[in-house]
Order: C-alpha cells, then sequence, then structure tokens
C-alpha cells in the first residue's frame, strides 16, 4: 500500500531533519522525505495540517499483562494504548507468568503480538531462571527467539558472584544487561526516605539503596566488559555516579521513568495509592537532576515504565497497594511537557523517546524516517491539549499520578495517525 502524508512539519532527531515537508511510504518502508516525486500514486492520504510528522515512538520499559497477568492488561488492549499514544516499538519486562526464560515463552509472546498488527513488541528476557538470581537463562537462545537484552526487572540478585557470572556470560556475546539499581536489602521500603516518610508513618528506601547498587555494577562492568543499562534512576546521586561512569568511558547507559521526571514524594498527598510506585518518587532536588540529565545526555532515554494495575489492587491502604501505573498513552505528552518546562529544544525531546532508544536496543532500522527504514511514523498536534481522564484512556489500567486532579492533568500533544511498518495502526 502506498501512503502520502503531506503538508507536515517533519521532525527526525536521527538525522536533524527539521522542515515543513511531505513524506512517502510503499511497500512499508519510507521510500521519499520532502520533495516527493509526481510519479508517486499514492492509495492513501494523511493530511497533516498544523502537525508534526515524527517516527514511532520506542518505549524502553513496559509491562503487557501477558501472560499471567489478564486481570491487568492484555495483550491487545496494552498495544492498542501504545499506537493511540504514537509508540510503535515496546520493550516488554520478563517478569510475567511464567517468567520468561525458556525460547518457546518469547516466542509465543511474539506471534500473540505480531497477529495484533499493533506496535512491535521487543522483550527482554529473563537473567537468572525464574528471576531467582543463582541458575543463568540460555541467554544465546533466548537472543535467536527474539529478546534484546536480559534483566532481572525489580529482582535484584543479591549474591554479587551470580551477578558477576552473569555480566561475564553477558559481556562473551555481547549482550546488554538492564538492571535495575536497587539494593535487595535497603530496597524494601514504601516510599523514599525523608521527612515525608517520616511523618507518614512509612518504611523509607534511602537514596543509598540505589548507589549500592550501581557502585557494585560499575566495579563489576570494570571487571567483566559488560554492557550495562540501568532502568529507572531516581536519584541525584545516582545521576552523579552514571555521569562519572560515563566521563571514565564505561559502557553504561540508564533511563528515567516519565512518573519520576515529572513527580516528587510531596505529590502522594494523603496517601494517594496512584503515586505508589516503583521507584519511589524522591524530593524535589532528585527530579531536578534528573531533568537536567536527561537534557544533558547522562540520561539516555525516557521510558513510560507501564505497569497496569487492576483497581482492587490500588483500592488499599497505601502501604499493601500495588506499585504500578499506566504510561503508553502518556509518554510523548510527558516528553514535550518536560522539554517546555526544562526549555529543552524539541529535537531532543523526541530524541529520547525515539532514535535514542532504537540505538541503545540495537534497533538500527527504527526510531527514524530515513529512507528505506520500515514507516513506523506518528502524526501529532503539538498544539491540541486533552485530559488525562480514565474514560480518555485505552489501557486497562487507569491508573496514574498525572491523573491526580479530579479534572484530569492537562497534557498537550495529542496523536492524530500512527503506522506501523507503513500500516496504520491508529487514527483519531
Amino acid at each position: 500500500m502506498k501512503i502520502l502524508i503531506h503538508n507536515g512539519h517533519l521532525l527526525d532527531p536521527a538525522s536533524g531533519f527539521d522542515a515543513k515537508a511531505d513524506l512517502a511510504i510503499a511497500d512499508g518502508k519510507v521510500v521519499a522525505m520532502g520533495q516527493v516525486s509526481k510519479d508517486f500514486h499514492a492509495d492513501k492520504q494523511i493530511d497533516a495540517s498544523n502537525c508534526w510528522v515524527i517516527p514511532g515512538l520506542v518505549d524502553g520499559c513496559a509491562r503487557l499483562g501477558e501472560p499471567g497477568h489478564e486481570h491487568e492488561g492484555m495483550l491487545e488492549s496494552e498495544l492498542t494504548a501504545a499506537v493511540a499514544g504514537g509508540i510503535t516499538s515496546v520493550v516488554c519486562l520478563p517478569d510475567t507468568q511464567p517468567v520468561l526464560d525458556e525460547p518457546g515463552l518469547v516466542e509465543m509472546l511474539q506471534f500473540r503480538a505480531k497477529r495484533l498488527h499493533l506496535a512491535n513488541v521487543y522483550p527482554l528476557g529473563a537473567l537468572t531462571r525464574g528471576l531467582q538470581g543463582d541458575v543463568l537463562t540460555p541467554m544465546v537462545e533466548l537472543t535467536q527467539a527474539g529478546c534484546v537484552g536480559f534483566t532481572q526487572a525489580e529482582n535484584a540478585i543479591s549474591n554479587t558472584q551470580s551477578l558477576q557470572r552473569a555480566m561475564q556470560y553477558a559481556a562473551t556475546f555481547g549482550y546488554a544487561v538492564w538492571l535495575r539499581a536497587q539494593d535487595s536489602y535497603l530496597g524494601k521500603g514504601i516510599v523514599a526516605s525523608g521527612p515525608l516518610a517520616t511523618r507518614m508513618g512509612l518504611s523509607g528506601v534511602p537514596a543509598a539503596a540505589e548507589t549500592i547498587a550501581l557502585h557494585t555494577y560499575i566495579d563489576l562492568m570494570r571487571m567483566t566488559g559488560a554492557r550495562v543499562h540501568v532502568s529507572k534512576l531516581s536519584s541525584s546521586a545516582g545521576v552523579d555516579l552514571v555521569r562519572s561512569a560515563k566521563a571514565e568511558g564505561l559502557p553504561l547507559s540508564c533511563d528515567v521513568s516519565i512518573n519520576n521526571l515529572h513527580f516528587t514524594d510531596a505529590d502522594i498527598g494523603y496517601f494517594d495509592t496512584r503515586a505508589r510506585l516503583t521507584p519511589p518518587l524522591r524530593q524535589q532536588r532528585d527530579r531536578e537532576a534528573l531533568r537536567q540529565g536527561l537534557a544533558d545526555g547522562t540520561i539516555d532515554i525516557l521510558v513510560s515504565d507501564h505497569t497496569p494495575v487492576e483497581g482492587d489492587a490500588k483500592a488499599l491502604p497505601f502501604a499493601q497497594a500495588e506499585p504500578g501505573a499506566t504510561g503508553l498513552e502518556l509518554l510523548l505528552s510527558a516528553s514535550l511537557k518536560w522539554a517546555t518546562q526544562s526549555q529543552v529544544d524539541k529535537l531532543r525531546a523526541l530524541k529520547v523517546i525515539t532514535s535514542a532508544p532504537a540505538a541503545l536496543l540495537g534497533l538500527t532500522d527504527r526510531g527514524s524516517l530515513s529512507l528505506g527504514a520500515p514507516a513506523d511514523v506518528c502524526v501529532l498536534d503539538p498544539h491540541a491539549s486533552w485530559q488525562v481522564l480514565p474514560e480518555n484512556l485505552r489501557s486497562q489500567c487507569k491508573h496514574t499520578p498525572f491523573a491526580f486532579d479530579l479534572s484530569g492533568s492537562e497534557m498537550t500533544a495529542q496523536v492524530r495517525a500512527t503506522l506501523v511498518d507503513g500500516r496504520v495502526a491508529y487514527q483519531a
């Protein structure tokens, strides 16, 4: 099918292209950008007047509900939410039921996703069997099945020798290890340590839980040569450590979630479980350090950290409520909101959710509008506003700190159309 997207403003962070131009698509690929030949006869035209035309978003951290958590999110509902948010590629975590530690489970998940013809799904495989931190998974076979890296999700490896062996094995084959920087003992609290945690009578997670784990990862990187990606950085001290490690030349990358980028522990209010998150929301100085780190490149990418939670699991006392929030439909707006508030260039704001995550994952043909690349495209109105209300969200999960206000937080940037491999997967 031939598609012409015309009258739009094209923004491609990978190449720096920033101009009003047309985009021609044929056989699922980008075939022309800018001046389109008169010989190109489109089967479908999309008028992008007053809109931006950007690469489809690449979300580096999401849970999709399947397998095992269908009561919280079905693959179809969550991928529908993804394309409605302009996301064309989703990286999912392995902490499902059963855990993604066998090639057959990975192949089945991808088969299910492809049949839906929505966003592309790229699984992270379990680093250890059952995420138990002991026996290594068959990483070669899991990579052949489609895994783009390996992680323990929220399950820290307390045995440093086991972690060293896992990183050595991954380094041997050039695989990336994605790790949450959280000490398995200090990280058992509910909220970030500080005056608010004390007043609320809730157990705290000190910033040291993150920095101790980071020191361990960095030392093991020096020993093994492994490439490590730190997921969901949350503290100012953590940003400083990552900056120093990068200056040393270590192959370390990291991300931050939209929640920690925009909120602080003060937003918990009167025990609002929508702010029950992992990692916990920290103080304002931490949020400002995260924003600056994302702006200057210390933090590589921005992720939705989409973690669907059913209503009953949130309707509990704060300490017993399940952590998590919806995020797929908020990633684009959250990035542009950060750019406006922090006076960051729009191409940088788009890069951290398109070409940068694609490069980290080795998806060299995604996250850009280059000629010959798969036509993953998002058409958005950057000036349109929308309310973050349950009825406006397509995910099964309706809980998010972006919906603290009863009237819903107002967000800018609304997706008008999303194309995945040259196929219209969503159109408003």
